[in-house]
């Protein structure tokens, strides 16, 4: 039985950790609540209480890592508004546990914010020139994993993350003066952001790097005030005038590569 350590059980690691487990897969998972320790053990993940800051780590990295050949790093940036922290450093400051550990394989949850908004079709190919603090910080970190010899990083980007729960609408719902209508979306659903991962670990893909949205890229006043009326909320305003346009992420490696199916390709 492979075992995983997802360092991250959050809204996205969670699902995914009890997914693998329906697969046969041991996880071990990590959390910074205390609240949080009693959900992951009744749902049968070997729970670790880790933080990371810039200083140092807290919690048991080296029994977390423990046996396991593969570590998922799903911990978001907190880059925005105050007492914000570097985090590149938090993630190096995890590395050398990494090295002496029995991980094989890293899979590195990023972002297509790695990509700056010019007007363009973006791939795989395209050389990432971030224009955010928070892609700048993500894109020096995937290189700081890849670049490691101790193990095999797989760098898989998403865009905007949507599920059940959780959808930009209900933010933007009856706000007006909204910018770049026309701007092509780049979402990808909870659903497909688990397959996706399940998929790559299954075909062993490592030192790879992968665009990972929905192949369905309509404009933000299209696609938002669609998803209002579905949902009976307030139609957003948008600004023709405030239009500066947008990349679109193609995913095509991942339907070509790793012969995956979105099962949400129109959100």
């Amino acid at each position: 039985m492979t075992k995983i350590s997802i360092l991250g059980c959050g809204w996205l690691g969670f699902p995914l950790a009890k997914a693998l487990l329906s697969k046969g897969f041991s996880v071990k998972g990590s959390t910074t609540s205390d609240e949080k320790i009693a959900i992951l053990k009744n749902a049968e993940i070997t729970p670790f209480l880790i933080a990371l800051s810039e200083n140092k780590t807290t919690g048991n990295l080296t029994e977390f890592l423990e046996n396991s050949k593969i570590l998922i790093i799903d911990v978001p940036p907190k880059l925005r508004g105050s007492g914000t922290e570097n985090f590149v450093t938090k993630i190096r400051n995890v590395i050398p546990f990494i090295e002496k550990s029995s991980i094989e394989n890293v899979l590195f949850i990023s972002s297509t914010s790695v990509y700056n908004d010019d007007d363009t079709f973006v791939t795989e190919e395209t050389i990432p020139k971030p224009d955010t603090e928070s892609g700048k910080q993500l894109l020096e970190t995937e290189q700081l994993l890849q670049n490691n010899s101790h193990f095999k990083t797989t760098v898989l980007r998403f865009g905007g993350l949507i599920g059940e729960d959780r959808h930009p609408i209900k933010f933007l719902a009856g706000r007006e003066n909204l910018d770049n209508p026309d701007a092509p979306i780049n979402l990808i659903h909870q659903d497909d952001c688990i397959g996706i991962i399940l998929k790559i670990i299954e075909a062993d893909y490592w030192n790879e790097t992968f665009n990972a949205v929905a192949p369905s890229h309509p404009s933000r006043e299209l696609y938002y005030t669609q998803k209002a009326k579905d949902l009976n909320l307030a139609l957003p305003k948008f600004n023709s005038e405030q239009n500066s346009g947008g990349k679109i992420i193609l995913s095509a490696r991942i339907e070509n590569v790793l012969k995956y199916t979105f099962t949400k390709p129109n959100l």
